[in-house]
């Protein structure tokens, strides 16, 4: 949906914003703008001037030099060569150092053309005179503008006066993104009365009259419909004494700042007030209509029709037809035909303003390959009751133009009369669900600019049935809240007890897993919690197990699907298999899933224990080292503050000998990590390195701690020792980093292994660890007296490990 920001302002007296504080407000009072442009963003300084004289050029057969009055003491020349000048001529001007949008050829130049004085063969020329294209519109916007020539304005052009805004062009055009259930504003009033709301002003709306002359319009046509469930109303009236003539400027400045071309003033008259109201009509020549009468049925299968467009149309019997006693004469809702055009010719007029079924408009628009502007405002559902507003303004437009005679009365076929309805208010209510403290009284007025009435003695909103959205109190509450401004509602708990409880921890844990795993680049992956007997043998878990204490499903879709998995690897090892079979070659993937350990077997009563798993499993880039990174990420998102240890004597018979590690903390399993066993590779058909860890997200929840204390910048330096140690074989590093942290004191404030070396100059059976130690007070600059002792203490302990320092 489009509109003309002049002709909102029009409808809505004391609008004053810029068309950026429009655009910004409109769209946080729920009617999103797209975007908007101004029509004279790339035009300056171009006035109205008038040709006193021309002369021919010296030196140039095609060129003329004209003297031109712009409203000021003296004429400016300019040189053209524009075949349509003449003496006396009213033309738009660009002066010296303005701008026009584009060229003669109607192409615009972003930023527009900037316009120099100078010499045009040798003759000196202060300006321009503009062609309708120059000024960045087209001649079927501006039907009086010359196709190849300069822009002849009316001899009462008030010359000096603004070229863009005497031809309209000072407006704003502003695109929006309309819902579907807003069908009301697809109409210029309907969104004249958003803004009149959201700036507080009041609406001006059209004030349709009475029309018509004495006579009765049944006595030129009547009305039937057969087919009531596809056309809810059809309004007709007659003109006669027709004069075809181009409409008012006013009227084409609209239509055209609408992006719809001016054609004459009846066909302008229905576009304007289908733009104007929402409501598209359509005109027929009353002289084609045989027998005087109208009938609204279906077509016949493999009836064809042509359209005004001149194009012939396939119908069948869901495509709803206008027709007269003999023969159709328009699709309805979709476009008229070109046996009942109106022509310049014509002397008596039927109007037409209907509701059509907006289902049935939809789908025959795409049967018939033809979708109009009527038919895409038909299709989205319109209000009955418009239809007879839309008709007698489009005959009040038809006498105050002069552009013919109407007939006194109306046509109304209407079977079933669509009423507004009524939803029960309550502002407690409201404020509960909105979190905010809004009086009654403000709540009321909200509704009074909306045109929402509001019944006090059974406390019931007043809906009219153009606002098809407002079905019950969250709707009434959703206007509250649009115009009080969201950005003025507070944040807040939903005040429902059932939703007022903080988001569960384990719900929490979970996400922060799902959020470290994607950020390391691993994607997620799901897999069934059923499986077959036959994964314990393919993982080489031994047989007495506990892996192999599984639930055993009473109707299993077959043996792979029969007993309920006690470990996660399966499914994340028959993804990596999937992936690494397709030639995928660099694999991550993780998986938040349930196991199902049960207490005792076969269950009787108590439910098996769901142990969430958060498992991950990767091939291709990455080493153990990698996947360990990711684990120690993940428990530092969750506030493990304590030192995690990793066991590589783990009983893990599916991980590699050399290659694995339980991970415990604070004395308790939370799972396990390590590459895949090269046996259990083979088994899954994977002809690489591969690495897993699980960890078991319910043991992990008692240790979580998000209460994060955030310390200043240091203000002292930091003070860093390296020491190189010479360590068993046998003997690990977490052993080594236990005794550094525990002697390191207070000012210990980070340690870092950064070398490990094995061979010829060190002795067998022995390994060297090189590590920075960094020390820092938060009270003075250390010095080496200070650090001494803690590093005496590490080393002793050391020693008392057999580790040396390395000389």
């Amino acid at each position: 949906m489009i509109t003309s920001y002049k002709w909102i302002k029009d409808l809505v007296p004391g609008l004053e914003a810029t068309p950026k504080d429009y655009v910004d407000a409109m769209t946080l009072s729920g009617s999103k703008v797209e975007g908007f442009k101004n029509l004279d963003e790339d035009l300056e300084n171009i006035v109205i001037g008038k040709v006193l004289k021309i002369e021919k050029h010296p030196d140039a057969d095609k060129l003329v030099i004209c003297q031109v009055d712009i409203g000021k003491d003296e004429a400016i020349q300019i040189v053209t060569g524009a075949p349509n000048v003449v003496e006396g001529c009213i033309v738009p001007v660009v002066l010296d150092g303005g701008r026009v949008a584009g060229g003669h050829d109607g192409k615009i130049t972003p930023g527009g053309v900037k316009i120099k004085k100078g010499k045009l063969r040798g003759v000196e020329s202060n300006g321009m005179m503009c062609s309708i294209q120059e000024l960045g519109s087209t001649t079927d916007m501006y039907p009086d503008a010359c196709e190849d020539g300069l822009y002849i304005l009316p001899e009462d052009a008030p010359i000096g006066d603004s070229a863009p805004k005497y031809l309209g062009l000072d407006d704003t055009i502003v695109e929006y993104e309309i819902t579907s259930n807003r069908v009301d504003c697809f109409s210029v009033i309907g969104i004249a009365r958003e803004a009149a709301a959201t700036f507080n002003k009041e609406l001006k709306a059209p004030v349709v009259k009475e029309t018509g002359n004495s006579e009765d319009v049944n006595d030129y046509i009547k009305v039937q419909i057969q087919d009531k469930d596809l056309c809810r109303r059809y309004t007709a009236r007659v003109v006669k004494n027709i004069k075809i003539a181009p409409s008012p400027v006013w009227m084409q400045r609209r239509l055209a700042a609408q992006g719809i071309r001016p054609i004459n003033n009846i066909v302008d008259i229905t576009n304007y007030v289908m733009e104007e109201f929402g409501q598209p009509m359509h005109a027929y020549d009353l002289n084609t209509i045989e027998d005087r009468q109208i009938i609204v049925k279906r077509a016949e299968n493999g009836d064809t029709f042509t359209t005004l467009d001149g194009q012939e149309r396939k119908l069948d019997d869901t495509v709803l037809m206008i027709c007269d006693g003999k023969k159709p004469v328009g699709i309805a809702g979709i476009m008229g035909g070109e046996n009942s055009m109106i022509t310049d010719d014509v002397k008596e007029m039927l109007f037409e303003a209907a509701c059509f079924d907006g289902t049935n408009i939809r789908l025959s628009s795409k049967k018939v390959g033809l979708r109009t502007d009527a038919s895409s405002k038909f299709e989205k559902g319109l209000d009955p009751n418009l239809a007879i507003l839309a008709i007698n303004r489009a005959c009040q437009l038809i006498e105050e133009l002069g552009a013919g005679e109407v007939i006194g009365g109306v046509v109304d076929v209407y079977p079933d009369k669509k009423e507004g309805n009524r939803v029960k208010f309550d502002a407690d209510k409201i404020n509960k669900l909105l979190g905010t403290d809004i009086s009654k009284e403000t709540m009321l007025s909200y509704f009074d600019k909306l045109e929402l009435g509001f019944d006090e003695n059974t406390s019931e909103v007043i809906v009219p049935s153009w606002r098809q959205d407002l079905l019950c109190q969250a709707d009434i509450a959703e206007e509250v809240a649009r115009f009080f401004g969201y950005a003025n509602i507070p944040s807040s708990i939903p005040g429902n007890s059932a939703m007022s409880e903080a988001v569960p921890l384990y719900q929490k844990v979970k996400k922060i897993a799902g959020k470290v795993a994607r950020i390391n680049g691993f994607s997620q992956g799901m897999t069934y919690s059923f499986e077959s007997p036959k994964v314990f043998d393919k993982l080489l878990i031994p047989e007495d197990s506990d892996y192999r204490k599984a639930i055993v499903i009473s109707n299993p879709l077959g043996e792979d699907f029969s007993i309920m998995r006690t470990i996660s690897l399966n499914g994340m090892l028959n993804s990596l298999s999937l992936n690494y079979n397709r030639r995928n070659e660099n694999v991550r993937l993780y998986e938040l899933g349930n196991i199902y350990i049960a207490d005792k077997l076969p269950l009787v009563k108590n439910l098996p224990d769901e142990r969430m798993q958060f498992t991950l499993g990767m091939y291709g880039q990455g080493d153990f080292f990698v996947m360990k990174s990711v684990v120690e990420e993940f428990f530092h998102t969750l506030g493990l503050k304590k030192k995690t240890i990793y066991l590589p004597d783990a009983d893990l018979p599916f991980l590699h000998p050399g290659r694995k590690a339980a991970i415990q903390y604070n004395g308790k399993n939370l799972g396990f990590i390590g590459e895949v066993h090269p046996k259990v590779l083979s088994n899954y058909e994977i002809k690489d390195r591969a690495y897993v860890a699980v960890i078991d997200l319910k043991t992990i929840e008692e240790f979580v701690d998000f209460d994060v204390k955030y310390v200043g910048v240091p203000k002292y330096p930091a003070v860093t020792r390296d020491i190189s140690l010479v360590v068993p074989k046998e003997i690990y590093a977490g052993e080594i980093e236990d005794i550094i942290e525990s002697k390191g004191g207070k000012m210990l404030e980070s340690y870092a292994l950064f070398d490990i070396y094995e061979g010829a100059q060190i002795k067998a059976g022995f390994k060297s660890l090189a590590y920075t130690l960094t020390f820092r007070s938060s009270e003075n600059t250390l010095k080496d007296d200070d650090i001494a002792p803690a590093m005496k203490k590490i080393i002793t302990s050391l020693e008392e490990k057999n580790i040396e320092l390395r000389k």
